[in-house]
């Protein structure tokens, strides 16, 4: 064994090993302490240690409790905790919630017009149209009746309302909780809108501010409108508010105007069925009406009498017995043609009045008894012969010799199509336009008894015929406008001139436009019927201009004259020897001539049929001292008709329509009509008549300052004088030309 040299200190046996490995021995700081080896710390730091251990290191030994009880510790635990934070969280998203609901509310507040300013608005004027016997004929506007007070009405009226739109109307405070989650639920049962939940309060918030349209906002407003008009308003004040501005469909606003316009009665006499009825109808108004659809209203009439006998507002015997034996009496829904009337009312009435802020009674000139007879006149022809003649439409305007208009069919039927056919469809009047052509030759010098020759005819490679194709030669102007010859008709139209041809029918009363040129002979500019009636009018009148009209008084509902019509001035657009002559070439066409189906028993009466090109208009105006009547009939598409012409369905309808007019009417002769004259008058009939060759000279003007041309040598031929005095002799002792 060998040891090792230490120098300076102590040294270790090497036990044999190499020099070079002495050095490979561990030291201290090589070795893994162990218990023993940790280093040495002062007594105040391990004092410092052992109070730290004591306070923060729990007892090493402890031992978990073992069995049930333990586990019930561990879950009573947890669960304390998961409730904790339920609550906590619950709380967090409950005053979130009530921020933003807070927000939605101002939000939506904000939209609206200040509370404070909110008013019950006043009802839109309505426009209430009776006829010349003070009977009500139509309503414009929203067709609202008067208030009804709630004590005025039978109790069970109300309760029906209440009944099945709103059974906790007297204990919610506008919005009904209840009945939102009732709806709520039903509707995700039903997956579909089965049922609502606003309450008549919200319902009548909708009514008075607001749209109707669908929408999240639209609905929280009515909400809030609803909590406003319940603090400001008693309940009954809301139900009699509710029930006097509801709608009820076919235009009815209010239980008033529902029960007029649904029963003929006002709502203060409704029976118990009634009643169920118009309450059923808030659902859906324009689906339900009565007069449109009397199965489905009569159907939720029921639902509503079962929903009062469930609500106690009803005895079960009282909803049997209306269920079985319902005592329903709803007027028809007709055709309305008399609305044509009510529209052509509304265009001329801010004219007349101006802008309306309240409601008005507007007084006419029709009559509802001859309204009623056109417009059955019209439906009847057409519902027989419509298919057979391809006619699809027809007019009718009837008025008096001074242009008041007693009747007007502007169509088939007003809910169909409402067209006014009578007032604003312009066509061809076609033969009906040539009396203004015949009274230009009149007044350029020529007589009934003038003689034309009716042949074929070319103006610039037109070569118009007659309708039979068949020519007669000479004929007098008589014959050949009571045939309705239309060579002879051009013939005259050149002869005096198309520009006075158009002068004189925009003087009797034709305001649209008409092209002077060869084919105006025929009636190939278009007029309305209105116009074309006003024009026929002077024949009828002894040759005074008139206005067609329809209104003569506009007042308030409280009496206020808002306009009064004033008599036209007699401004006399033909001299009477003329009206004379035309009537009496006018009467030759219901005695010879196209309209020889025109009857009106004892009454002198006259017109002119007219056919327009391609049979696409069949016209025929007639009139006698008492009534000026124009019929026409044809298609909105102007396709041609089979063969419809003015001598045939026109003609029916305005003898069916003039027969029952003139009923009861005292017999009067046309004016100036040379028919009705005796031998007392011929003298003075040779005296009014000027010879046509009398040296040109002004004529005496008339009481309405008209002067008609006067014949001159040069534009009278020599068959017009003779024709003067033919005329003249045939009058006074029957001989034939």
């Amino acid at each position: 064994m060998a040891w090792g040299k230490k120098k300076g200190g102590r040294k270790e046996p090497l036990f044999g090993l190499p020099a070079a490995l002495a050095d490979l021995r561990l030291t201290a700081a090589d070795r893994i302490p162990g218990g023993e080896d940790k280093p040495k710390k002062s007594a105040k730091s391990s004092a410092k240690r052992k109070a730290e251990d004591a306070v923060e290191e729990p007892p090493r030994e402890r031992k978990a409790p073992a069995g049930r009880s333990g586990a019930k510790r561990r879950s009573k635990s947890r669960f304390g905790a998961g409730l904790g934070r339920l609550v906590y969280w619950g709380a967090v998203l409950s005053l979130w919630g009530v921020i933003a609901v807070i927000g939605v509310v101002i939000y939506v507040g904000a939209h609206l017009p200040p509370i404070q300013s909110l008013e019950i608005p006043k009802r839109p004027p309505t426009i209430q149209i009776v006829g010349i016997d003070g009977s009500m004929l139509a309503q414009r506007g929203e067709m609202a009746g008067a208030n009804v007070a709630l004590k005025d009405l039978p109790p069970y009226l109300p309760k029906a309302f209440i009944a099945i739109e709103d059974r906790r109307f007297y204990s919610h405070f506008g919005i009904d909780p209840i009945g939102i989650l009732r709806a709520l639920v039903t509707n995700v049962l039903h997956r579909g809108v089965s049922q609502g939940g606003s309450t008549l309060t919200q319902q009548l918030a909708k009514n008075l501010f607001l749209t109707q349209e669908r929408t999240m906002q639209r609905k929280l407003q009515e909400a809030e409108l609803a909590i406003w008009l319940e603090r400001k308003h008693s309940k009954n004040e809301i139900l009699e508010l509710y029930l006097n501005r509801v709608y009820f469909g076919s235009g009815a606003y209010g239980v008033e105007a529902a029960a007029q316009k649904y029963f003929g009665k006002s709502a203060r006499n409704v029976t118990v069925p009634e009643a169920a009825m118009l309450a059923g109808l808030v659902k859906s108004p324009s689906r339900l009406a009565p007069n449109r659809n009397p199965e489905g209203a009569e159907a939720r009439a029921q639902i509503v009498l079962t929903a009062m006998a469930d609500a106690k507002f009803i005895t079960e015997a009282q909803a049997q017995a209306s269920i079985g034996h319902p005592s329903y009496n709803v007027k028809p829904a007709g055709a309305g043609t008399v609305n044509y009337v009510a529209d052509w009312i509304g265009e001329v009435l801010d004219d007349l009045v101006g802008q309306i802020d309240e409601s008005i009674k507007v007084e006419t000139t029709i009559d509802p008894k001859l309204q009623s007879v056109a417009e059955a006149a019209i439906i009847d022809e057409l519902a027989a012969k419509s298919v057979k003649f391809n006619v699809s439409q027809g007019a009718l305007v009837a008025m008096t010799p001074d242009g008041a208009v007693r009747a007007m069919v502007g169509g088939r039927n007003y809910s169909d199509s409402q067209y006014n056919r009578a007032v604003t469809a312009k066509r061809q009047p076609g033969s009906s336009f040539k009396p203004f052509v015949y009274l230009t030759a009149l007044e350029q010098g020529l007589t009934p008894d003038t003689v034309r020759q009716d042949a074929p005819i070319e103006v610039k490679g037109w070569r118009p015929e007659n309708y039979t194709h068949e020519y007669f030669g000479a004929v007098t102007l008589t014959q050949a406008l009571a045939m309705s010859l239309n060579t002879v008709a051009i013939r005259l139209g050149l002869e005096v001139g198309p520009k006075n041809v158009v002068r004189t029918a925009h003087r009797l009363g034709i305001s649209s436009k008409l092209e002077p040129n060869a084919s105006i002979a025929l009636g190939t500019s278009e007029v309305t019927a209105v116009e074309l009636v006003g024009a026929y009018a002077p024949f009828a009148n002894g040759g005074f201009a008139v206005t067609p009209h329809v209104v003569t008084r506009i007042r308030t509902l409280s009496g206020k004259l808002l306009y009064m019509r004033q008599p036209d001035e007699r401004n006399q657009v033909i001299d009477p020897r003329y009206v004379g002559m035309m009537n009496t070439m006018m009467r030759e066409t219901l005695i010879s001539g196209t309209a020889k189906k025109a009857e009106i028993p004892g009454w002198p009466a006259a017109g002119k049929t007219g056919t327009s090109q391609d049979y696409r208009d069949a016209w025929f105006i007639g009139y006698t001292a008492n009534l000026v009547t124009g019929v026409w009939l044809g298609n909105d598409d102007n396709s041609p008709t089979k063969k419809a012409t003015g001598g045939g369905l026109p003609v029916e309808v305005w003898s069916r329509f003039m027969k029952t007019a003139h009923e009861g009417v005292p017999v009067a002769n046309l004016p100036n009509s040379q028919a009705t004259w005796g031998l007392s008058n011929l003298a003075q009939a040779a005296s009014q008549v000027s010879p046509p060759t009398a040296a040109p000279g002004p004529a005496p003007a008339s009481a309405g300052g008209y002067r008609p041309p006067q014949p001159t040598r040069a534009n009278v031929r020599p068959e017009a004088a003779a024709g003067l005095d033919g005329w003249l002799m045939d009058r006074l002792f029957g001989g034939n030309r």
